[in-house]
């Protein structure tokens, strides 16, 4: 593998690593159903301190997953890219299709 092919796929491994945590899916989800949301309210809907979601949030807009805006004290995160959301309907075709795979194994 050239040097080309290999930055590209770390890049597109760096992108997958940032949503690999069920907190930062969470997140991408709510965002992709909501628009954005406050820093403040992600907290309070996942149940875990500011600075945690701060981390996965950073972790998230370093990938370009999404961006965010600061108005007055609070900080508004949105979906960068909206095709992040094809991602997840490819995650749960693969979901679905190993579930059927189990039955089939366990019907034999």
């Amino acid at each position: 593998m050239n040097a080309k092919t290999q930055a590209r796929y770390e890049a597109r491994a760096k992108i997958i690593k940032a949503m690999a945590h069920p907190t930062r899916l969470f997140v991408v989800d709510e965002l992709s159903r909501y628009g954005e949301r406050c820093v403040c309210e992600l907290t309070e809907m996942i149940g875990v301190d500011m600075s945690t979601v701060s981390r996965h949030l950073a972790m998230l807009k370093n990938a370009g997953i999404v961006e965010d805006e600061k108005r007055g004290a609070q900080v508004y995160y949105r979906i960068r890219i909206g095709c992040v959301l094809n991602f997840f309907d490819c995650v749960e075709s693969v979901m679905k299709c190993n579930s059927r795979d189990q039955r089939k194994l366990l019907a034999s």
